[in-house]
């Protein structure tokens, strides 16, 4: 039998260093190579959830954001490709992690790297009450949950805030109207530190253009 390797000798009181987790190995390979890794001015990380409303219009803002890493709920991975998104064609322009954990792991870039602001758009009814509540059980809920924590503000494009919503289904146009819970909910999600809400595209643009002014960046020129 092969004796095992001592164990590394630690100062007085010194912890042993955490072993990485399997799966946030498994996300490496997720998060595709980017010049820009270390950015010195930061990152935008983006979080995606379920929802088809407006997702086409709010990624061609992330496009335009410097140096953007996307993390995708697991309802994510299931509609972008009905709008025509696939992940091999979002790697080309951004680092994505992916909600393949119970205790979501990638929430820990958050620590690892310098995340300037959150973003979560869209952001389905679902999610917008979980935050609003303090649940976190899905990537884009930790992640705004833990970004909050360290004081990272945080930007929310809640769907459900007119009462009557025309959205693009993958296949048609649908009209909904919100129920009253809905309207509840973004009002306590407004309430939470650290978190602006915005309720359309216009609204999503300028919070952005004010964050990109107050840390001294700008818009890429092109998004091509």
């Amino acid at each position: 039998m092969t004796p095992s390797a001592p164990a590394p000798r630690l100062k007085d009181g010194e912890p042993p260093a955490p072993e990485a987790h399997p799966g946030f190995v498994a996300h490496e390979e997720d998060a595709a190579a980017d010049p820009h890794v270390h950015a010195p001015h930061g990152r935008f990380a983006w979080a995606i959830t379920g929802s088809g409303h407006l997702l086409v219009e709010s990624l061609a803002l992330a496009r335009r954001l410097p140096t953007v890493d996307l993390f995708l709920s697991a309802a994510a991975e299931e509609v972008l490709p009905m709008y025509g998104y696939r992940l091999e064609g979002l790697r080309e322009h951004f680092r994505v992690f992916r909600d393949r954990t119970a205790s979501a792991v990638p929430v820990g870039t958050l620590y690892a790297e310098h995340y300037h602001t959150l973003v979560v758009a869209p952001a389905t009814s679902n999610t917008v009450a979980k935050c609003a509540l303090g649940i976190s059980d899905t990537l884009p809920t930790n992640m705004f949950a833990q970004a909050g924590k360290l004081g990272i503000p945080g930007i929310v494009f809640a769907c459900d805030t007119e009462p009557v919503v025309v959205t693009r289904a993958p296949h048609d146009w649908v009209t909904l109207r919100p129920r009253r819970i809905e309207f509840e909910n973004v009002e306590r999600l407004r309430a939470i530190d650290h978190c602006r809400v915005v309720c359309s595209v216009a609204e999503l643009e300028a919070a952005l253009a004010e964050r990109l002014a107050a840390l001294s960046l700008a818009w890429n020129a092109s998004s091509s």
